[in-house]
């Protein structure tokens, strides 16, 4: 079981020249051996790129994406995440993405397939990063 973050959904559905297909293959290959799931933060950040509903929730379900509820704990990791970010100087003033989905990967123990692997490593460094 893994957790895909959006830049991979993204790569695919754009057939981003550079990224689409080694992001296709990693996530092929890791469905292969378990569940790829997704969260709420997840489907927003790629619902932004589709006309409808209907084509983005299409597109997920081909790929054979499962959701992933966050728990409290999840969402307080982000929040705590978000906080050591703006105590290092973060400029940002709500909680971002990324820290939403590295505290579900992190709250659930299991590995995360991203091209951003620098954010996670440096909030969620005993998520295991999967890049392409």
């Amino acid at each position: 079981m893994i957790l895909v973050d959006t830049n991979i959904l993204v790569d695919i559905v754009t057939s981003d020249p550079l990224w689409s297909a080694r992001s296709k293959s990693a996530l092929q290959n890791h469905a292969a051996s378990g569940s790829v799931l997704f969260i709420d933060v997840v489907y927003a950040e790629l619902a932004a790129g589709f006309a409808n509903e209907e084509d983005c929730s299409d597109f997920v379900e081909r790929l054979g994406l499962l959701h992933s509820a966050m728990s409290r704990h999840a969402l307080w990791r982000a929040g705590r995440a978000f906080r050591v970010y703006r105590t290092r100087g973060g400029a940002r003033t709500n909680v971002l993405p990324d820290f939403f989905i590295g505290a579900q990967a992190a709250a659930l123990g299991i590995p995360l397939l991203t091209r951003h692997a620098g954010r996670y490593a440096t909030y969620f460094p005993e998520v295991a990063l999967i890049t392409p």
